[in-house]
């Protein structure tokens, strides 16, 4: 039995746990494919006797093939469906997976590394709007919520299994497991996963063009405001990433198994309000908790950068990002799930451009905090403050609903 009928119209009903592991996985593409990577850099480094700037490339060109193609497979997935788009995708990606696997220079692997990306973006951005296709405003924040649990395996998992992969074999036999991973998802997709664009989506889309339907969206107020929500929110998570293996072991000194724990205990966290959320979605709306969330956060950020600034010890100023990051749970699922519900016959379109905006600004945000690196924890502070208060901005001054037509 296939995880799901199609349909017209969205339902309430309960995902399966089949649904929930395909949807996960489908989302945690761009994940594990960062994660899984990640402790191979030092290897390929030496492996090609490339700099490690030159290296760094693998994961710029990641990011800005990862934000290109979810504007690309959107709008395709209203037109031509959801399944056509993620089948394209993950053959692109297992071929990619495997041109990095065997690649004989640094410049061919940058390259596949970019191929890579607009592979694996079709899982995620057309995975969110298969939820949105499936299930109601409410309801997809829940399950965006319930997707957390499979995506955070990634930073739990994916970091020691590259490392162990790259040392036991070689950073070649992490791409061949990439390649695994993607085709797995290809065979699952093809065996399991139904369509869920309705008619009205495909009449839609056929009905107007990709620019069209993107310069539409962008004039609705109420979908700006829940991308830069997301975007800004976004940004936190990202500059950390870029700064944190600098800072917390060549800087305050920690081993790489200690920030693997660190990493880790971060993720937990963000599953934990993620799952929070979640229940209580069960009593208050999703704008109701977003709007709070984004006051918190923003609150949790001052904090932060007053920790910094004072040259606070190390555990305080952990303290306080792991409270900023984790605050990540009872934002992100809420502000896509209120983009998705501004225009329902739109979800692929929205979906790319949510995703594309998340990497745009999050690109953003952590070349600043890099740029500004002083061997403190202050520029990381800065951004993320920033970038919050970007977010409770756009939160309040563009997207919250101000009637009960836009709540929905």
């Amino acid at each position: 039995m296939n995880i799901a009928a199609p349909h017209h119209q969205t339902t309430s009903r309960v995902p399966t746990r089949g649904e929930i592991l395909l949807l996960g996985s489908l989302t945690a593409f761009g994940a594990v494919t960062i994660d899984l990577y990640l402790p191979t850099l030092p290897t390929i480094s030496r492996a090609f006797n490339a700099s490690a700037a030159t290296v760094q490339l693998t994961f710029t060109v990641f990011f800005i093939g990862m934000a290109l193609g979810q504007l690309v497979y959107g709008p395709v997935s209203d037109r031509l469906g959801r399944r056509p788009a993620i089948l394209f995708g993950c053959v692109l990606y297992v071929a990619a997976s495997l041109a990095c696997a065997f690649a004989p220079t640094i410049e061919w692997l940058v390259f596949g590394r970019f191929v890579q990306a607009l592979g694996c973006c079709a899982g995620m951005v057309v995975a969110r709007a298969v939820v949105r296709d499936r299930y109601d405003h409410r309801d997809s924040a829940r399950i965006f919520s319930l997707l957390v649990l499979v995506l955070a395996v990634a930073p739990l998992v994916a970091p020691t299994l590259g490392g162990w992969l790259a040392q036991a074999l070689s950073w070649r036999a992490v791409f061949v497991v990439l390649a695994g991973f993607g085709a797995a998802i290809l065979l699952t997709v093809w065996f399991r996963l139904d369509e869920s664009r309705s008619a009205a989506t495909e009449t839609k889309a056929r009905g107007e063009t990709v620019l069209g339907s993107y310069l539409d969206l962008l004039s609705q107020r109420r979908l700006v405001g829940y991308i830069l929500v997301g975007a800004c929110n976004g940004a936190t998570l990202f500059s950390y990433i870029a700064t944190a293996p600098d800072l917390v072991i060549d800087i305050w000194g920690f081993s790489p198994g200690e920030f693997s724990a660190i990493f880790a205990g971060i993720a937990v966290g963000v599953i934990g309000s993620s799952q929070v959320n979640r229940r209580l979605l069960s009593t208050f709306t999703p704008d109701r908790i977003l709007g709070t969330a984004c006051i918190v956060a923003f609150g949790f950020g001052v904090v932060l950068l007053a920790l910094a600034l004072a040259g606070a010890d190390k555990w305080l100023i952990m303290g306080g990002m792991f409270c900023v990051l984790t605050s990540n749970g009872f934002i992100a699922a809420n502000a896509l799930a209120g983009a998705l519900n501004v225009d329902p016959l739109r979800a692929g379109a929205t979906s790319g451009v949510f995703g594309a905006g998340n990497f745009a600004v999050g690109a953003l945000g952590s070349g600043l905090a890099a740029a500004l690196h002083d061997g403190t924890a202050r520029p990381v502070a800065l951004v993320m403050v920033m970038a919050l208060a970007g977010a409770a901005a756009a939160f309040f001054l563009l997207a919250r609903p101000r009637n009960a037509v836009e709540a929905g």
